[in-house]
């Protein structure tokens, strides 16, 4: 089958075929000028031969046959959980028993698309996909803490569009946003949120010093640097500098226009989105803002995170004594 740096090409081919077969010229010849070897040549004659031009046509690379692929049963199985439950392999790998890898292998070769690409709550492909590969983690718990802020729009009594559409019955309303504070241990990958009214200096600094007393309950009794983007109540707010002196915390800024730096904030963000803010269709704000607590204890003691093999961030924390 063709690829990217293939040397012949369907075109190739006949161009190759019609030296050698019509033009009666030295195989060793015409694969010298093409590029190819003398035993791909006669390889591509010989199948022309065989088969006319049906045998210059791409064929598939992978085997005739797999004894050892996984039954259709057992994929309809894996398929059927991943629109059900919308999560990653190690959840469904948990839910059918199907090892993880196994499962990353069934969805991909079933064009399932990846989670950070669909609508989180219809499941439905909205966009295209980013990978970088390179990435990066502190050896020791505490020694770099990521803070965001992510914004989401509030929701009127009785729900919003995710309930009843885009319709007049709930357009227009302008209720505002709630300012969802994250924090997160680039260790342990350990997530502390808060749903406040603002990001004011202020109020990013008192939640920073809860987020402390929270990661320091469960094992994590220092901070040694705070990782921001460079938003003014990160970067010139006295209160939040006061904060970070308190717990003698080192301030680090990701470049600017570069979110990525922050990226490990940045997909606890996308995964709150997908599956705690946008999970269900809530109605009233009050309702999304009371699930956040229970979904923040299976985050950090129950869901399984695929950076940390499988496990979920508290088996990265030893027990204090």
């Amino acid at each position: 089958m063709s690829h990217a740096n293939a040397r012949l090409t369907h075109h190739g081919r006949c161009l190759l075929v019609r030296r050698v077969v019509f033009d009666g010229r030295p195989v060793a010849h015409v694969a010298a000028e093409l590029g190819v070897s003398r035993q791909c040549a006669h390889r591509w004659v010989g199948r022309f031969r065989d088969r006319g031009r049906d045998g210059l046509a791409d064929r598939p690379s992978g085997p005739r046959t797999s004894p050892s692929r996984t039954p259709a049963e057992v994929e309809e199985q894996v398929v059927a959980a991943r629109h059900e439950l919308r999560a990653g392999p190690d959840q469904i790998a948990a839910a059918t028993g199907v090892p993880a890898r196994t499962v990353t292998r069934i969805l991909r070769r079933h064009h399932i698309p990846v989670l950070a690409a669909c609508d989180p709550l219809t499941g439905r492909q909205i966009r295209a996909t980013r990978m970088s590969p390179r990435r990066y983690e502190h050896a020791e718990p505490g020694a770099m803490v990521h803070l965001d802020v992510k914004k989401l729009g509030r929701i009127p009594d009785g729900g919003g569009r995710r309930v009843h559409g885009r319709s007049e019955h709930v357009r227009g309303r302008g209720i505002g946003c709630d300012f969802v504070h994250t924090a997160i241990d680039d260790h342990s990958r350990l997530a502390y949120i808060e749903v406040l009214p603002d990001e004011k200096g202020v109020t990013s600094a008192a939640f920073l010093l809860r987020a402390a007393a929270y990661f320091g309950a469960r094992g994590i009794t220092r901070i040694e640097r705070v990782l921001t983007d460079n938003a003014k109540n990160y970067r010139t707010s006295r209160a939040f500098q006061q904060a970070c002196a308190k717990l003698g915390a080192r301030q680090k800024f990701i470049r600017p226009r570069c979110p990525w730096t922050n990226g490990k904030a940045e997909r606890l963000n996308r995964t709150l989105a997908t599956e705690w803010a946008y999970r269900r269709p809530y109605t009233s704000n009050r309702q999304r803002t009371q699930a956040l607590d229970a979904w923040l204890e299976h985050y950090n003691t129950q869901r399984p995170h695929s950076a940390l093999g499988g496990h979920p961030p508290i088996t990265r924390l030893s027990p204090r004594s």
